[in-house]
Parts: C-alpha cells; sequence; structure tokens
C-alpha cells in the first residue's frame, strides 16, 4: 500500500509530507485503523541494559521531536521508541527548506537544528500517553548555549525527562547545532559525562530509578577517535552508546540533486560507513557496553549487518519514508 502512496507524498515538500504521514498515523491509530494496515509484529524479547525489549527494532529520534505522536508510533511494532531531540527552551530551528531528499539515492539530508517545542511540553506529552512500551527520551543544548556551557543544558534536560524515560539519550554529534560535535573528544566529553553520571547518581536515589544514561555519536570519526570515546565510555561506565547519527559526507550522492544542501545525510548512503563505525566500537567496547545500531537500515539484511557487526538493537528512520512500515515487521522477524 505504501508503494502506492509513496508518490503522492513525494510531490509535497519533504517537512509537509512528514507532518502529514504523523497526523494521518495519529487519526488512523485513534479510529482503529491503524491495526488494519500494519502486521502484527510477534514478541521476540530481549534484555539491553536492564530494560526488557519487545524485540529489537525501535524508532530513531527525530521523527518525533516532541513526543506529540507516541500512541500511533508505538503501535506500529517497535520494541521501542526514541523521542527528541528535545532542548531546555523552545527553538524554532533553522530557517526553511531544512529538509531534503535524495531520491535517487534513498537518502534525506536535513539540517533541522533541533526545531522543538522544550522539555516542558515534551513531557506534558509523555504524560498523556498510552502507550507503555519502553521510551526513551533524546536530549540536547539550545542553539545559543554556548558549547562551554552545554553541560547546563543536559543536566536540565536529564534532570526534567528522568522519570519519564527508560532510557536518556546524550545528543553530542547532530551536525546542525554549531560547535556540539566538539563535545565528542577528549576532556571536554570526559567533563561532559561526568558531571552527568554524578546527576544519575543524584536522580537515581531520589526517584528510586536507575535510568540508563546512553550517548550518541557521529559516523565521521576515524579510529583513533572511536578508541578515545570508548575509553571514557568504559572509564565512566556509561549504559549505551546510539552509533551513529547523520553524516557530512556526501559520498555516493555526488551529483545528484540537492547533494550540496548542508546538513546530515541519513538513509542508504549512510548504511556502510554506520556498520563500519559500529563495529570499531564493539571492538574498543569488547562488549562491555550496548551498542544501538542506526543509519541506513533500508532492508533486514541492513539491520543483520548491523547486530552482526556487534549492535544489541537497531532503530529505523529513513528507512521509513522510502519503505514504509512494512521494514518494522520484516526486521522485526531478521533479527529476533
Amino acid at each position: 500500500m505504501y508503494k502506492l502512496i509513496r508518490p503522492l507524498l513525494f510531490k509535497l515538500s519533504p517537512e509537509t509530507a512528514h507532518h502529514l504521514a504523523l497526523k494521518t498515523a495519529a487519526l488512523s491509530s485513534r479510529l482503529g485503523l491503524l491495526k488494519l494496515i500494519t502486521k502484527n509484529t510477534q514478541n521476540h524479547p530481549v534484555t539491553v541494559m536492564g530494560i526488557e525489549f519487545p524485540n529489537r527494532v525501535g524508532l530513531a529520534a527525530g521523527l518525533d521531536k516532541n513526543g506529540e505522536y507516541i500512541d500511533a508510533l508505538g503501535s506500529l511494532g517497535f520494541g521501542f521508541i526514541e523521542i527528541g531531540t528535545v532542548t531546555p527552551r523552545p527553538q524554532p530551528g533553522n530557517p526553511t527548506p531544512r529538509l531534503f531528499r535524495i531520491e535517487k539515492a534513498q537518502g534525506i539530508i536535513n539540517r533541522m537544528g533541533f526545531n522543538n517545542e522544550g522539555v516542558d511540553y515534551l513531557i506534558k506529552q509523555v504524560k498523556r500517553k498510552q502507550y507503555h512500551g519502553v521510551l526513551g527520551i533524546n536530549i540536547g543544548k539550545n542553539f545559543d548555549t554556548p558549547v562551554e556551557q552545554a553541560t547546563s543544558d543536559y543536566l536540565i534536560g536529564m534532570q526534567k525527562v528522568y522519570p519519564y524515560a527508560d532510557y536518556i539519550t546524550i545528543n553530542i554529534s547532530s551536525p546542525n547545532t554549531p560547535g556540539l560535535r566538539t563535545l565528542q573528544y577528549g576532556e571536554e566529553l570526559k567533563e561532559l559525562l561526568s558531571q552527568l553520571k554524578e546527576e544519575q547518581r543524584k536522580l537515581t536515589h531520589q526517584y528510586n530509578q536507575y535510568t540508563p544514561i546512553l550517548v550518541k555519536v557521529a559516523p565521521d570519526l576515524v579510529e583513533s577517535e572511536i578508541e578515545g570515546i570508548a575509553k571514557v565510555l568504559l572509564e565512566l561506565k556509561i549504559d549505551g552508546l546510539i552509533a551513529t547519527n547523520t553524516t557530512l559526507s556526501r559520498e555516493g550522492i555526488e551529483g545528484l540533486s540537492h547533494a550540496d544542501e548542508q546538513g546530515g545525510l541519513s538513509g542508504k548512503p549512510l548504511t556502510d560507513a554506520s556498520t563500519e563505525v559500529i563495529a570499531q566500537f564493539f571492538t574498543h567496547l569488547q562488549g562491555n557496553i550496548p551498542i544501538i545500531g542506526v543509519g541506513g537500515i533500508a532492508s533486514a539484511a541492513d539491520a543483520l549487518d548491523k547486530i552482526k557487526a556487534g549492535a544489541d538493537l537497531v532503530q529505523l528512520y529513513s528507512g521509513l519514508v522510502y519503505e514504509g512500515v512494512s521494514l518494522i515487521t520484516d526486521t522485526v522477524e531478521a533479527t529476533a
């Protein structure tokens, strides 16, 4: 069915199609129609970070930044949903247009810039949800917060979402917030994560609840950088790693329409690079920290490659734009 609808959606601007698809899914969910057009996925439970996931396949952050569509998305068969990236204060993100399809390569370039309604708004949506599955919340810094003061933004986000999240993702790898990726390296990374781990200890005591912290990294890393990040994650006992975010590389899309747009590239052009980064992290982490693999999963085979490379769980996003929700069912069954 999606293959019939997709040409109509692709006649709309990507951001308009994005919002229309989400609103249609929400309406269909409320009317009970989603159950008629989606296949039931069987439970294939797996325990990671002390959390039991119904299956290995999740939704990556970015699709539902404000937590407005949790119930609809949760009914599609995912083993977990990640919402955000959310910032302490609302912000509009970058000027439009800021989302571009690279159709011939099944890729997407975005420079959204953490557009969201702020963490307080997101929490209101989370409180209203009927979905009882695993929920991750992805947090970031506001664009106008200096990188040197970024820790304060992450602490605010963490403090506010802690009791509502099954896990919290620290997004330090978006290419669309100036200076953000510098937090991935050396002393900046260690200082940020040290303070977040200390806050995690306090919040665990306050809420009598341990909420794992994961770090989301970029694919544009050389092996020495991966080794350095892995050492910090191991030293601080970070609970998990998400690899990877979007790439600044344009390899594989040279000369295609919109290929020169600024922003992060996702989708099929990212598949191999993301899987290679997962494999390198797995080597350096020695299986001591679980990995969620994301980036360019356009088929069940792509997801399996990430599992074989060392990922414990996987996440989908851009592949859904090109393949539709059948990708969820196929991937769940393949990774069981």
